[in-house]
């Protein structure tokens, strides 16, 4: 599955401690990629990837931090798909990140960020909250992506939630006040530039989706007729409850287990990185698909 552009050096031993999600400031993420690798290293995490929203700009100075951190390190992508109407994430692993279905293919997602952002601050201006498009992007650090985080800080700051987390409830999510759908990628888009890069896709926390559990084996279907291998069972966000019934469908699938912290920064995660509970000791781990002789 691995592309050539790709290497990681071999294992000495099986990884303990893999986190395979996570955010750093050239998406969401409160950290820069350099700063995400060192804390990954000290958390004792073996095996890293750096997973920003929709940008592989952090890949290059993430590969070399972990490399001299002593951590090994896989490229990835989460991916803002949608999926009969509804917001989605998939997560791409052991890609090329150079190659172009991919690299053209998450350019033009970005390129409609900026535009919704503005929607989403006019919607905000209409309740009562102006200014926020021009306080989120002072939170921005990457001029390419903004995203409902940098909004949910900026509304923090100015007091109209105690966490980001109370301010995505109320205000941005569907359905709420400040939230703006926006044309996101289909589910096979991104499945196919990621496979087209060598990589392997992945269902990015699939407990945080509202869905009845027979539109979730609906899409579960069509993710692997697609090209899809694997699931993430544990995520920082994913509770016991969670963990069990999302090892029972990547049984019935015959995925892959993947686990990630979702860690986009201190004081602002559900659980830090290398920090969340191991896979259920049945599972497949998804590094088991990448080529890592």
């Amino acid at each position: 599955m691995l592309n050539s552009s790709f290497a990681i050096d071999a294992f000495a031993v099986i990884p303990a401690n893999f986190d395979f999600h996570c955010h750093s400031s050239v998406s969401d993420g409160l950290l820069p990629p350099a700063e995400v690798a060192r804390r990954a290293a000290g958390n004792g995490v073996d095996l890293w990837a750096l997973t920003d929203h929709d940008d592989l700009g952090g890949l290059d100075i993430a590969q070399a931090t972990a490399r001299e951190a002593g951590i090994r390190f896989v490229p990835g992508v989460e991916i803002s798909i949608e999926w009969r109407e509804m917001p989605i994430h998939i997560v791409g692993l052991g890609f090329d990140w150079h190659h172009p279905a991919l690299v053209d293919g998450l350019a033009e997602l970005r390129s409609g960020r900026l535009e919704r952002a503005r929607r989403m601050g006019e919607a905000l201006d209409a309740i009562g909250i102006p200014g926020v498009f021009a306080g989120a992007m002072g939170y921005v650090t990457n001029p390419n992506l903004i995203s409902r985080a940098h909004f949910a800080r900026y509304l923090v700051s100015i007091g109209i939630a105690r966490d980001t987390s109370g301010v995505f409830q109320h205000y941005l999510t569907p359905g709420k006040p400040g939230y703006v759908d926006h044309r996101w990628a289909s589910l096979a888009d991104a499945i196919g530039w990621i496979t087209a890069a060598g990589g392997v896709a992945v269902v990015a926390h699939p407990g945080r989706y509202k869905m009845s559990g027979g539109d979730m084996r609906k899409f579960l279907d069509e993710f692997k007729d697609l090209g899809g291998q694997a699931i993430e069972v544990t995520s920082g966000s994913h509770s016991p409850d969670h963990v069990l019934h999302f090892a029972r469908l990547a049984r019935h699938y015959a995925f892959h287990a993947s686990r990630g912290s979702d860690f986009h920064g201190p004081e602002e995660s559900y659980v830090d990185l290398g920090r969340l509970p191991s896979l259920p000791q049945d599972l497949k781990p998804v590094w088991r698909l990448l080529d890592l002789s």
